[in-house]
């Protein structure tokens, strides 16, 4: 198992990302092995070690967010934890970081790379719109903006029921291209990565890459729909600091 995986996106020079897996740390099962959540019940020195070695692979300052399924963006901060969903820096070296198990992680940059971005989206905040809130936060127009879609649960896996269909239907009614009729009545096979797309369309974003994973089936990453016990793994994007 890679310990990393590295986005496949056009993103301009000096721009970083990645997302880590599951391999390499040092969490004990169900947390194994490399467990970045401080809020999961793991080992806090495990947890902190696993955290250690990402900074050092990297030479990274991670941004680490206190997350809440909302569409608050913050200034990336290495030196406190703030309560976000997302958080976006211009500041070589400080890595724009985002945690899951399931939900979408989304990294952005600006073309001439001169910002980066990173949001969490779960399925509330996506609807309410933290995609189109991190876009802003680069501060740049629609077509100046790269977007990658990381790792999340598939639209094979993705049940819901009617009201969280109802809830982007509302809002995009051409949004239920997105949802398949379950074999459960009522429920839905809900594609995420079509939701964050259209979304990201609506506001002239066109340029997204990624996607075409599934957490859930996917033994590499962590999963919550898979098992409730488990660890998160991290998606970052950061500027690379200047050549000494």
């Amino acid at each position: 198992m890679n310990t990393f995986l590295i986005p496949d996106w056009p993103a301009p020079a000096g721009i970083r990302a990645c997302v880590t897996t599951r391999a390499g740390g040092v969490s004990l099962a169900p947390f194994d092995s490399f467990n970045l959540g401080d809020h999961v019940d793991d080992d806090p020195l495990a947890v902190a070690a696993n955290r250690q070695r990402l900074t050092h692979i990297f030479d990274v300052q991670p941004a680490w967010l206190s997350q809440v399924h909302g569409v608050v963006v913050v200034p990336a901060s290495p030196e406190k934890v703030l309560e976000a969903d997302a958080s976006w820096t211009s500041t070589p070296g400080i890595a724009c970081t985002v945690m899951t198990a399931d939900c979408l992680p989304a990294l952005f940059c600006t073309r001439a790379g001169t910002r980066v971005a990173a949001a969490h989206a779960g399925w509330r905040g996506l609807a309410a719109g933290v995609l189109e809130a991190t876009a802003r936060s680069l501060n740049v127009e629609p077509h100046e903006v790269l977007v990658w879609l990381g790792p999340a649960i598939g639209p094979k896996a993705f049940e819901v029921g009617s009201e969280v269909r109802d809830v982007f239907l509302q809002d995009m009614p051409h949004a239920e291209s997105a949802f398949v009729p379950s074999v459960n009545p009522g429920r839905f096979m809900a594609d995420i990565y079509e939701l964050a797309r259209l979304r990201l369309a609506r506001c002239g974003i066109t340029a997204v890459y990624g996607g075409g994973f599934c957490t859930v089936t996917d033994p590499r990453f962590f999963s919550y729909r898979r098992s409730p016990r488990t660890g998160r793994f991290a998606s970052l994007v950061w500027i690379e600091r200047p050549s000494s």
